[in-house]
Order: structure tokens, then sequence, then C-alpha cells
């Protein structure tokens, strides 16, 4: 496994075709006031990519925005909902379509209330994972490497969870519910953008 570190875009024709694992890394949880810093991109094979963009970018990665905009690759988050948004708002283009690990555990894992990849690297795949750099401050001038494999494990176990979340949906009876979730999420992360992050439009109040 390598971790390779790039900044400001993608270089082109490092990933191979078929699904990517994505993450984002961001100074907070609120999408229009802090700044995405970090993009992690895996296609599975063992290497993760990670660019990072300065507190002047401007966001022109063609070649990142290519991989997330191609329709023909399904992007694997945990959380997607958050990721999607950031994405659109700063890179411009909506990272689907989309299988969200952190949905598809909550649909077939209902023994269990925890849903964080640690919990589902840890279960799932029998590996471990600290999230200790989690909460770091990601809009410095450099990155440790200890935050480079922070932001490196997010993606790393996607594609294997992804595998083994399928056989259970499919074994419940809930693979075209999640089917349904996954496609409803660039939605949800418009809404979130647009005003309605807490509000539920469904709702009879």
């Amino acid at each position: 496994m390598t971790v390779h570190f790039h900044e400001e875009d993608l270089p082109a024709g490092v990933l191979a075709d078929g699904p990517v694992a994505v993450d984002t890394e961001t100074m907070g949880l609120i999408t229009h006031r802090d700044r995405l810093c970090v993009v992690q991109i895996s296609d599975g094979s063992g290497d993760e990519h990670l660019v990072r963009f300065g507190p002047d970018s401007d966001y022109d990665a063609p070649n990142l925005k290519a991989v997330l905009a191609d329709t023909s690759r399904v992007k694997l988050y945990h959380y997607a909902r958050f990721d999607l948004a950031a994405i659109q708002h700063y890179l411009g283009v909506m990272a689907a379509p989309v299988f969200c690990t952190k949905i598809a555990s909550k649909l077939v894992r209902t023994y269990t209330d925890r849903h964080g990849l640690k919990n589902l690297v840890n279960e799932l795949l029998g590996a471990d994972i600290s999230k200790q750099q989690q909460s770091s401050d990601w809009g410095g001038p450099e990155l440790s490497e200890a935050q480079r494999e922070y932001a490196a494990s997010d993606v790393r176990f996607l594609h294997a969870m992804r595998e083994e979340l399928i056989k259970r949906l499919e074994r419940e009876g809930r693979m075209e519910m999640a089917q349904a979730c996954f496609d409803f999420l660039p939605t949800r992360a418009l809404l979130d953008l647009a005003g309605w992050p807490e509000n539920d439009i469904f709702s009879h109040a």
C-alpha cells in the first residue's frame, strides 16, 4: 500500500477503471463556511491518493473532477451526504452514482447503533483504524504523516466493505431499498446546500 500526495489536482491516469472510494476532509462541518481541504480517492488496488487544496485554491482540478463526475463509476463513501455536498459546493460536480456504507450498515446491522467507519471496519473486515486525527487542522500548510495515514484509511477499506454489505443487503431482501436511498443522496445533498439541512420536507408538520 502506498499513499500518494498531490497538490490541487489528481494526476491523469493513476486510477484503474471501476468504482472509486471517496472521502473529504474539511475545516469543519458547515459546508458553506468550512472549506474543503483534502479529497481522498482510491480504486481499491491498494494505493490511496490524497489531493490537497490550499486556502486560496480556485478548485480547478480537471482530472479529479472528471473522475468524480464520471457517471460510469460508482463512488463509495461512508456518510455520502456530507461528502457529496462538500464536493458539489467547492468542486462544482455531483460525485455520483453512490454507494454509502453508513446507510447500508443502518439497513442491515439493525442489531447495533454503532455505524461509524471504525466499527464497520472492525466487524466486517477484522481490521482496526485510528480516528485520532479526525478533528485535527486540515487547513495547515503541511499535513503530518499521521494525518495522511488517517485520510488514506478512510478510503482504504470501502471496496471490501461494500462487497460484504451487498451480501447482507441481498440476504435480508433490502438491496432495492438501499439502492433507492443511494439514488436519492445527491438530492439530499442539494437540499442541505439549499438550506434544508435539518427540516424533513416529507413530514406533515
